[in-house]
């Protein structure tokens, strides 16, 4: 199984990812945590990464295709869950040419949508209770700002395939929601 979850930050996607990963034995591929690692090893796309990621910008489209074929094709015969990836068009149709190159295609896109301010007021306290130093008021708007103006347009792209969650409730809440649309 190939599913890929999507939504704006602070809408629960690795959330939910990880609890699908689990239910469902995927591999949890979060490109955020896979950059993050390489900020830890202080690699060179590490370095590069840290510096758009701290702005709230987006990491540039080719340095995560790269990640994402590398990644992939090494997972291939393993089921995944794509959290953070693709989040352009770009992207989006970098990674529909990886998986034709890997004679696979993705079996569920799940689109989880939250008010604006409620996704504020989430990361407001994630960044209180995590530390994490990209998770400031300032960089919070950014960061939707750039997801309404990137990320957003993916709906559109997918949306012969999408299936439309509404993030706003409890946790088992949002996960029942999406169980109930995952064949």
């Amino acid at each position: 199984m190939k599913l890929l979850i999507m939504g704006p930050p602070g809408a629960g996607k690795g959330t939910q990812a990880k609890i699908l990963a689990k239910k469902f034995n995927l591999v949890h591929l979060s490109t955020g945590d896979i950059l993050r690692k390489e900020i830890d090893k202080s690699s060179e796309v590490g370095l590069k990464a840290q510096t758009y990621m701290n702005a709230g910008n987006l990491v540039p489209d080719e340095v995560l295709l790269e990640m994402m074929q590398s990644t992939l094709t090494e997972l291939k015969d393993s089921g995944v869950i794509l959290d953070g990836f693709p989040r352009t068009i770009p992207q989006a149709i970098g990674l529909s040419k990886i998986f034709q190159s890997l004679n696979q295609a993705i079996d569920s896109i799940i689109n989880i949508e939250v008010d604006k301010n409620v996704l504020i007021t989430r990361l407001v306290e994630r960044a209180k209770k995590s530390g994490r130093a990209d998770d400031t008021e300032e960089v919070i708007v950014n960061r939707q700002n750039v997801y309404l103006e990137l990320t957003a347009p993916l709906i559109e792209f997918y949306q012969s395939n999408i299936i439309h969650i509404d993030g706003d409730g409890s946790i088992d809440e949002v996960t029942e929601r999406i169980l109930n649309h995952i064949p």
